[in-house]
């Protein structure tokens, strides 16, 4: 069994040296190869240097770590594109999208892979808990901390076209214990099986960042795969370590911008006129949405301009 995963680093060395820390720990039977590139996405803090440091001072655990400098700012969608084409070409079983502020439990892989497997998922997910102390809401106690769900399964609102996280903010007391089918899988932590890449093809740039996850799924679901929760597998998620936190500029114009192009591929003839009467509410205004709204129009997707 041949296993890579992908790490998009884009001025988060801190966090990914954590992330690949906690992968180095991770358990795997003996007859698989698990390996991990980190793609840096032109970071100007001296990403590459830190993380090789770090490296040299952690103990492998027999995982090989590659570390690739795309040289800019490629997106979510572009840096893991650049990941998943190396293990397309190292015919890797799975190829696992992870992103760069997460920590992981030992035993996530495996019980990822063997879910998937048993289930018969070639996409699948784990459940995601917020980090300690990275909640959205201070309400949690102490013993509640690092236990609220970030998210246990996807769910696409088609009328409105909104994703939303299953159980998110909810502290974790089993009640999201039952594996099964979902809406979507978070690009937080995606597990793909090569053949599902091969017939439906990579992250689309366009997105650039946010909704490039959902956009996969669809299209791997259309093309008849199953997509599965895997409530066993279990990580650490330090929300919005590597893009503006949600409610930001960066974040209100990509999701503004993004869900139209989703909506405008994937809706019902009835909700994409719906889109389209709200989107000149939204450009009659001043603002992010304005930009998002009118850049959308004018086809100009991938990264927002400077």
């Amino acid at each position: 069994m041949k296993i890579g995963i992908v790490i998009v680093n884009w001025k988060g060395w801190r966090d990914t040296i954590d992330c690949i820390a906690s992968l180095k720990q991770i358990a795997q039977p003996k007859d698989w190869q698990v390996e991990v590139v980190v793609v840096d996405n032109g970071s100007t803090d001296g990403s590459l240097d830190k993380i090789k440091k770090a490296q040299v001072k952690q103990k492998k655990n027999g995982i090989e770590i590659l570390l690739i400098e795309a040289g800019r700012n490629l997106g979510f969608s572009g840096g893991n594109n650049v990941g998943i084409e190396l293990f397309l070409g190292k015919k890797a079983d799975y190829i696992l999208l992870l992103n760069n502020d997460t920590i992981v439990h030992p035993d996530f892989l495996a019980n990822l892979v063997n879910g998937a497997e048993r289930l018969g998922y070639l996409v699948a997910g784990p459940k995601i808990y917020f980090a300690h102390s990275h909640e959205y809401h201070d309400r949690y106690s102490r013993d509640e901390r690092g236990k609220v769900i970030w998210y246990a399964g996807g769910i696409i609102d088609w009328n409105n076209i909104y994703c939303s996280h299953r159980g998110v903010d909810v502290v974790d007391i089993g009640q999201f214990n039952t594996s099964g089918p979902t809406d979507f899988i978070s690009g937080c932590c995606l597990l793909v099986k090569r053949e599902v890449f091969e017939a439906v093809g990579l992250l689309d740039d366009n997105y650039f960042l946010y909704l490039e996850d959902v956009d996969f799924c669809i299209r791997a679901k259309r093309a008849g795969f199953n997509l599965g929760f895997i409530p066993d597998s279990n990580i650490w998620h330090k929300n919005a370590q590597s893009s503006d936190k949600p409610g930001s500029s960066t974040h209100v114009y990509y999701q503004t911008r993004n869900r139209m192009i989703f909506g405008m591929r994937y809706a019902t003839i009835r909700t994409k006129i719906a889109l389209i009467r709200e989107s000149f509410s939204l450009w009659l205004k001043s603002g992010i949405k304005r930009e998002a709204i009118s850049d959308f129009y004018l086809r100009h997707y991938g990264k927002r301009k400077d």
